[in-house]
C-alpha cells in the first residue's frame, strides 16, 4: 500500500513534461499576425515597404506626403483603405482634402475603379475615409497602353486645400492594402456574342425572276436606261472637245513628223551650204 505514492509521483512529472512537448508543434503550426506597420516614407524612394494584409498604423503631421509600396502579382487586384483620425475641431480653421493616389513602378498614376479616392473633411469632421480598387494586374500588355503589371506599387496619402494654420497639427492614419487573387487574362477576351445582329438576307430568287426584264415589261427602267444609239451620239457628236483634242494631236504628230524627217533624211546638205 505504501509504494503507490511513490509511483504516482514520478508518473505526474513524466506527464508534465510530454504534455507541453506534444503542445508545441499545434501552436507553431497556426501562423503569427504580420506586425503593425508604424512608419511611412517621404518620397517614392523612401518608401515603407509594406506586405498585403499587413496593418499600417502611423501617427503624422498635417500636410506630410505619406508614401507605402507594396507588389501585386498577375491576376491579382489590389484595395486600398485608408482612414485618417482629425484633429479635435477646436484646433483646426477651416475643411481640408484628402487624397489616397496609387502608382505603378513607372510612377504612372493608377485609376480607381470604386471607392471614393479623395475626400474634403469639414470643420467638424473626426475622421476622413478614403477607398480605391485597382484594376486586375495582368500578366501582359501593349507598350502604348497604361494597363496594370506585376511589380510594386505606390500608396500615397496627401492633404490639399488646407488653412495654412493647420499645418503640422497631429493626425493618425489607418492603412489596409488587400490583394485578390484572380484570373491574369485581361477581362472581356471571350466574345460571348456578336457585336451586332446577323441581318437576315432577302429570299433567293428562282432563274427565270432573276433574269433581266424586257423593256415591255418594265417601261420605267427601259425609259430612264439611253438606248445604245444615243450613247453612240453622244460619243461622235459635233462638235466636241474629243474632236478637237484628236485634230490637235494629229497636226502636232504630222508636224513633228516633217520635222525629224528633214533633219534627218539629207544631213550632208547642211554641211554643205554652211560651208
Amino acid at each position: 500500500m505504501r509504494a503507490a505514492p511513490r509511483l504516482v509521483l514520478p508518473a505526474a512529472m513524466l506527464a508534465a513534461t510530454v504534455l507541453p512537448l506534444s503542445a508545441g508543434p499545434a501552436a507553431a503550426d497556426e501562423p503569427s499576425p504580420p506586425p503593425t506597420v508604424g512608419t511611412a516614407g517621404t518620397s517614392f524612394l523612401t518608401a515603407t515597404t509594406v506586405e498585403p494584409g499587413q496593418p499600417v498604423l502611423v501617427s503624422a503631421s498635417t500636410g506630410d506626403h505619406l508614401y507605402w509600396s507594396f507588389a501585386l502579382a498577375a491576376g491579382q487586384t489590389g484595395r486600398v483603405t485608408v482612414t485618417v483620425t482629425l484633429p479635435p475641431a477646436g484646433n483646426r480653421h477651416g475643411a481640408a482634402t484628402y487624397t489616397a493616389d496609387v502608382f505603378d513602378g513607372l510612377r504612372r498614376r493608377q485609376a480607381c475603379t470604386a471607392g471614393p479616392q479623395n475626400a474634403t473633411a469639414g470643420a467638424n469632421a473626426t475622421r476622413v475615409d478614403l477607398r480605391c480598387t485597382l484594376r486586375r494586374v495582368r500578366a501582359w500588355a501593349e507598350p502604348w497602353s497604361d494597363d496594370p503589371l506585376p511589380g510594386t506599387y505606390y500608396l500615397r496619402l496627401s492633404a490639399s486645400t488646407l488653412p495654412e494654420q493647420d499645418l503640422g497639427l497631429p493626425i493618425r492614419a489607418d492603412v489596409r492594402i488587400t490583394a485578390k487573387d484572380g484570373d491574369a487574362q485581361p477581362a472581356g477576351a471571350n466574345l460571348k456574342a456578336p457585336l451586332s445582329p446577323p441581318v437576315n438576307a432577302g429570299a433567293t430568287l428562282a432563274p427565270d425572276a432573276a433574269a433581266p426584264a424586257s423593256p415591255s415589261e418594265s417601261p420605267s427602267a427601259a425609259s430612264s436606261a439611253p438606248k445604245p444609239t444615243e450613247r453612240v451620239k453622244g460619243w461622235f457628236s459635233w462638235p466636241s472637245g474629243r474632236w478637237w483634242w484628236t485634230i490637235g494631236g494629229g497636226v502636232l504628230a504630222a508636224a513633228a513628223a516633217v520635222a525629224g524627217y528633214s533633219l534627218t533624211r539629207h544631213p550632208h546638205r547642211w554641211f554643205s551650204a554652211s560651208r
